[in-house]
């Protein structure tokens, strides 16, 4: 509709949100639009819109001081906002400082310290230090070989690198929790990462690598991550005492090898030592299970898949690996004896797949599903699956529960489509359908609407992995998911699912 030509868009986002929404929400709003949109003018976005931006503020001030009679001028809630628009941008790596255009807060009224290390030594200790009273007799025997030859290296300064290897189900994150819960106990720095934005929401104070270490989009085999002497990212890692990245085999073998020079350069700082040492002598331990998602190599063969994993790094030779081999799951205390034996015979049947038996490294497995796993034909199959997936589904879709325990995967789009359209259908309420504005842009990244080659038409109909299509539909109730790192100190990050509380016509 041509509304990203210009910065209207944006205004009028805001207008929407300010009918419902209170001030904090729309700073969070604000936030994301600047830091993850193409707002062309940032200083008239924020000189039209502060006031909207900032209606909580004086409520927010009488609370906290208590002085129900406080009137603040427009200039001191001007400079609250931004000290507030400063906090939020913090938590995503950003700052005002950054944005051009826009005002900065008075250093005298905001506070400058590392907020990244004053996130991470946020953590109550005392809660830390009961959560792994708890948790700490429940380690198996192969957790606590591991858990204990950790501790040691930290405790020992002898920046060993381990790899945690073990298969879904045998207690991986279990063991993350453990740990970071006792170093946060005692005020030590854990930073918790993994490959996936899913598994990062699974680690207490997780985030994605790629986020937490800045680790360049474009890889080579000298790329090195966006952290320098000096700053405050390379501070927090200096003060770190543990990195704990799970899903790591997940990861091309050059964002590792990325990491690993960086912490070289950066941990030189207290010793010199140290740009000779693995990881520059940081205790570094990797997690995962070779059996699942390797690298994705974009039309690559199996020798480029191989060739990018971690094990043909050159870090691989500097690891300990130790192996979690007990599944936990076989150990739910409220199961019947005919539910743990159907536990341990479906976790045998997915290893057994994992590990390739029964064929050859160079031909294609013939895989039998159980029958008790197939779905029985009667009619549509498309019908047939959402009622064995999603039973009951018009009474149980406002449950989150009910659908964060369900998910039905396709291999193509055209059948996530079909699936997708014949399950809205099913959920009662109005349909609203919202378009993408697509365009293409010359060689000066401005917008180009005039070009014949490749007009909205032909732009609308492309289906491109990993991005949303031209048309999407919705309606309350419904789950989707983001496709963004926009806020994961919150939660919001890549592959969250959401449940859509509110449509608009600019905003939902």
């Amino acid at each position: 509709m041509g509304f990203l030509a210009k910065d209207d868009e944006w205004h009028d986002c805001l207008k929407e949100v300010s009918q419902w929404a209170s001030g904090t929400k729309m700073r969070r709003i604000f936030v994301t639009m600047v830091a993850y949109s193409q707002v062309s003018n940032v200083k008239e976005l924020w000189e039209k819109n502060w006031e909207l931006l900032s209606d909580d503020i004086q409520h927010y001030q009488r609370s906290l001081l208590n002085r129900p009679e406080l009137h603040l001028s427009p200039d001191e809630t001007k400079e609250l906002c931004l000290i507030e628009l400063e906090k939020l941008f913090h938590k995503i790596g950003k700052s005002l400082v950054d944005i051009p255009g826009m005002p900065i807060p008075n250093c005298n009224t905001f506070d400058r310290a590392n907020r990244l290390l004053a996130e991470e030594l946020s953590y109550n200790r005392s809660s830390m230090s009961t959560e792994f009273e708890k948790n700490f007799p429940k380690l198996n025997h192969d957790q606590r070989v591991a858990y204990d030859q950790i501790m040691e290296s930290i405790n020992t300064n002898n920046g060993k690198c381990f790899f945690i290897e073990g298969f879904g189900g045998s207690g991986k994150t279990f063991l993350w929790k453990v740990i970071s819960a006792k170093l946060r106990s005692e005020g030590r720095i854990v930073l918790c990462v993994a490959t996936s934005g899913i598994a990062a929401l699974l680690m207490d104070g997780g985030r994605t690598a790629h986020s937490r270490f800045r680790i360049p989009i474009k890889l080579n085999p000298t790329s090195t991550c966006d952290i320098y002497q000096g700053s405050d990212v390379a501070d927090l890692h200096q003060n770190a005492s543990l990195i704990i990245w799970d899903e790591a085999p997940m990861a091309h073998r050059n964002a590792i090898e990325a990491l690993e020079r960086t912490l070289r350069d950066i941990m030189r700082k207290h010793n010199k030592n140290n740009l000779t040492k693995p990881f520059g002598g940081m205790t570094v331990v990797f997690g995962g299970d070779f059996r699942q998602t390797l690298p994705i190599i974009k039309k690559g063969s199996r020798a480029d898949i191989v060739d990018a994993s971690l094990k043909m790094s050159y870090v691989w030779q500097y690891l300990e690996i130790l192996k979690l081999t007990e599944n936990l799951r076989l150990r739910q205390p409220n199961s019947s004896e005919t539910e743990l034996n159907d536990i341990a015979d479906f976790s045998k049947w997915i290893l057994q797949i994992g590990d390739g038996e029964d064929c050859s490294v160079f031909c294609e497995a013939n895989i039998d599903i159980p029958s008790e796993l197939m779905v029985e034909r009667q009619g549509e199959p498309i019908i047939d699956i959402v009622r064995e997936i999603y039973p009951h589904l018009e009474c149980n879709y406002v449950n989150p529960e009910y659908l964060a325990s369900r998910a039905i995967l396709a291999p193509h789009h055209e059948m996530v489509h079909k699936l997708n359209e014949y399950v809205l259908s099913q959920i009662p309420g109005e349909e609203i359908t919202y378009l993408s504005s697509d365009y293409v842009q010359n060689e000066n990244g401005k917008q180009n609407i005039e070009h014949p080659e490749f007009p909205a038409e032909l732009l609308n109909s492309l289906q491109i992995p990993g991005f949303p299509d031209h048309e999407i539909k919705l309606k309350l109730g419904v789950p989707v998911i983001l496709l963004r790192n926009i806020d994961q100190a919150s939660g919001l990050c890549n592959r969250t699912r959401l449940i859509i509380k509110k449509n608009g016509q600019m905003v939902h």
